[in-house]
């Protein structure tokens, strides 16, 4: 054996789909392979096929922005004496 060393990690909760022991399922950094100890079964990761960004109305690139003008609010302090609209 040379100097390397696979990097393997136990998957906690995971179910071998052979033997269905939990807790004997490693999976081997380097590779992406997994590969349970009880029985043995050993299999690499799956190809996922990622499907295209579903269109929205948020990624849309041609979504029309509606820009809303801004507007002053007036704070009011309901224990303030009731003041006249003519003070501005």
């Amino acid at each position: 054996m040379s100097g390397f060393q696979s990097r393997r990690r136990f998957i906690a909760g995971a179910v071998c789909p052979r033997c269905a022991e939990m807790d004997k399922i490693v999976v081997d950094l380097d590779s992406d392979e997994r590969e349970c100890v009880a029985c043995g079964f050993s299999e690499g990761r799956p190809e996922i096929n990622v499907p295209a960004e579903v269109k929205t109305r948020v990624n849309r690139a041609s979504a029309r922005r509606v820009e809303t003008p801004a507007e002053v609010v007036k704070l009011l302090d309901p224990g303030a004496p009731a003041a006249s609209d003519s003070d501005e």
